[in-house]
């Protein structure tokens, strides 16, 4: 004979409800639901084998982008990292929580709005409106160019709300989430990294830096934060300070981009003292304020091979943490950010 607790573990109704609510819980949350009975464990293990399977949560294109762990090892106690995922840059705060696991939170935007789009209507009826282009949704596909591309020095114009092009037009590559089919791997000193799941060509597009866009004030505050977790092993910090120069050296623009509550799949990208293969651009949309970081492969990069770039310089500190790029000129250490 059953018990009360076994009966109320079959019940279609339990089932419905802990694939409904299971996918909101955090990994410690979601933990403590499948120690509760059957039916929750049997959720929590299906919530978890989704997570692993695709780092993105059907938010990208060219999906899935698996989580795959060669090596496991005890101490960590879920195949997947556990992060909110935006495909584009945010501005604070995120959202606290974000379905992740069944059948029932999957949906896909393939172009998602711009977080500046006030302020690219505000432009796009000011100073941008005379210079608009007037394509249609599909110009310039077979010839790859648009009237309002331009490059100024590293950097790329892309058409954005303040042009008249649509999302379908050729010089919007990198706002239609990752260019490249990826996983993301973990190994035993890094921690998780971002491969190659295809062969990627030289200049191509690969994914863009999303995250929340911060003041400096605030950057400040979070890297004290994060030195002191990181130092201490709890936390991996993904805090990018981007600063642009000019001739004479002098920086004339900081964007300050965190990706450790909120990114994509780029905050899974490692440093490597060579420089890596992958060259970061300063993109800018007509009509946004704040660039976007985008990463393009530097040289052509095989199927399985690990996308890296370089942090900056390695400035020496007591607290310093270790490099394990495994490139002959390694120094040893990270870059550290001086926030």
């Amino acid at each position: 004979m059953k018990s009360n607790s076994t009966e109320r573990e079959d019940t279609p109704e339990l089932q419905e409800w802990a694939e409904l609510v299971l996918p909101y819980l955090p990994p410690p949350s979601l933990a403590a639901a499948a120690a509760v009975c059957h039916c929750l464990r049997r959720v929590s293990l299906s919530v978890s084998a989704a997570r692993a399977s695709d780092a993105s949560r059907s938010l990208e294109a060219l999906c899935p982008i698996p989580f795959l762990d060669p090596l496991p090892h005890p101490r960590y106690s879920h195949p997947y990292s556990y992060f909110i995922y935006t495909p584009v840059p945010l501005l604070p705060p995120p959202p606290r929580s974000q379905p992740w696991g069944t059948k029932y939170h999957r949906h896909r935007d393939p172009l998602p709005p711009d977080p500046f789009l006030p302020l690219q209507s505000f432009l796009s009826a000011t100073s941008v409106s005379d210079s608009r282009c007037r394509c249609a949704d599909d110009c310039s596909t077979e010839t790859d160019l648009c009237p309002c591309s331009v490059v100024v020095g590293g950097d790329a114009s892309e058409c954005g709300a303040g042009c008249g092009c649509g999302p379908g037009c050729a010089n919007r590559r990198t706002q239609r989430g990752v260019g490249a089919r990826l996983r993301v791997v973990r190994s035993a000193n890094k921690g998780w990294g971002l491969h190659a799941a295809e062969t990627v060509k030289s200049g191509q597009f690969v994914c863009e830096y999303a995250g929340e866009f911060l003041t400096t004030d605030e950057a400040r505050r979070r890297q004290r934060i994060y030195d002191e977790l990181a130092s201490s092993g709890k936390l991996s910090p993904a805090l990018l300070v981007v600063r642009e120069h000019l001739p004479s050296g002098k920086a004339c623009l900081r964007v300050n981009i965190d990706a450790t509550v909120a990114g994509n799949v780029a905050r899974f990208i490692n440093h490597s003292c060579d420089g890596g293969n992958l060259s970061s651009v300063l993109v800018r949309s007509s009509g946004s304020l704040l660039p976007r970081l985008c990463f393009f492969a530097a040289k052509d990069i095989s199927e399985g091979e690990e996308l890296t770039f370089s942090y900056g310089e390695a400035r020496l500190r007591p607290n310093g943490l270790p490099c394990f790029c495994g490139s002959d000129v390694c120094v040893g250490l990270l870059p550290a950010e001086e926030t």
